[in-house]
């Protein structure tokens, strides 16, 4: 048996939240990694990360970081991946890019594996998009539903965790659980005790960037401009893992119990749903997973095929880094040679 190929791969962003998750992800799914090289910003050269117990010292974001390499992965801002990916797109096989520059670029493919991963070879370029956290684990659930039964509509209410909005989050949270004012806050008031039902910026009709991500993107990612999504994103004061509450109108009828079976069946789909023992999906029991979790499934009252439904994932993990190393598996898979998709 000849040896397994290995794979030069690019992570930019390293020292956030989700460049360190990719990091951890590529090293927990055994991903087949020759050469990491780890780009940041000046202010953190110097510095090492580690991979498979080894350090990996930080190397300064320039073109120099993308030559001869085979993979990079963007975890930044979306003005840096702007500048950037394009440069990366030209040295490297395959750019996936976490930011929302490109995600609604009709030339560029949105992706979750579970969902539409033959889009990662129809299109002309090598670049990748990763979508929204939230649209990411809400479509990976509605997509087993959508293949039997279709989607006419989608009301989404998210219960998004600091963590969402990065590292900056993460340390607004921890400041006011200690008591402490945050040094710079990342939120508009506090989030202690507190919901906060704004996420980014609000445009003339009301709706926030965030929710019209969920919006549009679940529409390319099906590929259905007809469905109809009515969004409302709330930040509240947990650290990590976003839930969902959805309720949706199927086209066909459906019996309960057949959604229970497709979803039990659906790749990383983990449904908990046995309200009478009090269990069903909780972000404790998420943090640090890559599966999308399922439960609380009952019929809807308002409409003719309602159904309602409660769904959790690690947004870091799946809504972020490890939706981006299977993109990256799959055009692995997909174009040299198999390896493993995770474990």
């Amino acid at each position: 048996m000849s040896e397994q190929k290995t794979y030069t791969v690019v992570i930019v962003g390293a020292t956030g939240l989700v460049g360190q998750g990719m990091i951890q992800v590529l090293e927990d799914r055994g991903f087949p990694v020759g050469e990491l090289r780890l780009a940041a910003s000046e202010r953190s050269m110097g510095k090492s990360l580690t991979f498979r117990n080894e350090p990996v010292e930080l190397q300064l974001l320039n073109e120099a970081v993308f030559q001869n390499a085979d993979i990079a992965l963007f975890a930044v801002d979306a003005p840096v991946s702007a500048e950037w990916v394009p440069v990366a797109a030209r040295h490297c096989g395959v750019v996936i890019d976490n930011s929302s520059h490109f995600r609604m670029n009709e030339d560029v493919p949105l992706v979750v594996p579970e969902v539409n991963p033959n889009d990662i070879f129809d299109y002309k370029t090598n670049i990748i998009a990763n979508p929204n956290c939230s649209t990411i684990q809400m479509v990976a659930a509605l997509k087993p539903i959508w293949d039997t039964y279709g989607l006419q509509r989608i009301i989404v209410s998210t219960y998004q965790a600091a963590s969402g909005a990065g590292q900056p989050g993460v340390d607004h949270l921890r400041a006011e659980l200690r008591g402490e004012n945050p040094d710079t806050p990342a939120f508009p008031h506090s989030l202690l005790a507190n919901p906060i039902p704004h996420i980014s910026s609000f445009n003339n009709d009301g709706l926030s960037k965030e929710e019209l991500k969920m919006i549009h993107e679940t529409r390319k990612i099906f590929h259905d401009d007809s469905i109809l999504v009515s969004p409302t994103c709330v930040r509240v004061p947990i650290m990590n893992c976003h839930a969902e509450s959805i309720v949706i109108e199927t086209a066909e009828p459906y019996e309960l119990g057949d959604v229970r079976s497709l979803l039990s069946d659906a790749p990383n789909i983990v449904v908990i749903d046995d309200v009478e023992n009090a269990q069903y999906p909780l972000p404790s029991e998420a943090d640090g997973k890559d599966e999308v979790f399922v439960g609380r499934l009952r019929r809807d009252a308002v409409f003719p095929n309602g159904l309602a439904m409660w769904v959790v994932a690690d947004n870091v993990r799946k809504g972020a880094a490890t939706n981006a190393v299977q993109i990256a598996e799959q055009w692995v898979q997909r174009k040299h040679t198999e390896i493993p998709t995770g474990k």
